[in-house]
């Protein structure tokens, strides 16, 4: 029986974990988990925000996902928006989720993600 939800993996190019971390880290805010040593030398990253994880590990050859993606509720989605385009990040709007405020942009890598703040508090999230 399937008890919960550990993290997504998404794909990232080789040497690319600077800009990954600009982004999940000081954009979306989450914070970078210490790898297990034997997985570290693999590169890649980890990134942690609430109950969300993403785990990016390096693939070659490298192709972004662009229609697979983790959805991620969040607090605050105009204010992340706003950090979003700051930093220069693609923000597209999506008013076809009921319940959902939602965006969708792209990390640095090219890997889609989805954003979403329930618009309606009592749904439970």
């Amino acid at each position: 029986m399937i008890e919960g939800f550990h993290h997504t993996q998404l794909a990232c190019p080789a040497r690319s974990e600077e800009a990954l971390r600009a982004f999940y880290v000081d954009v979306l805010q989450m914070v970078e988990i210490v790898k297990p040593p034997a997985l570290a030398a693999r590169g890649g990253a980890w990134f942690r925000g609430g109950t969300a994880e993403l785990h990016l590990g390096v693939e070659e050859p490298f192709t972004p996902a662009r229609k697979a993606h983790p959805g991620l509720v969040v607090r605050d989605l105009d204010a992340l928006v706003a950090r979003l385009a700051a930093a220069g990040a693609p923000v597209e709007a999506d008013a076809n989720f009921p319940g959902f405020r939602r965006v969708y942009t792209a990390d640095p890598v090219g890997n889609r993600v989805e954003l979403l703040e329930p618009s309606d508090q009592s749904n439970g999230l």
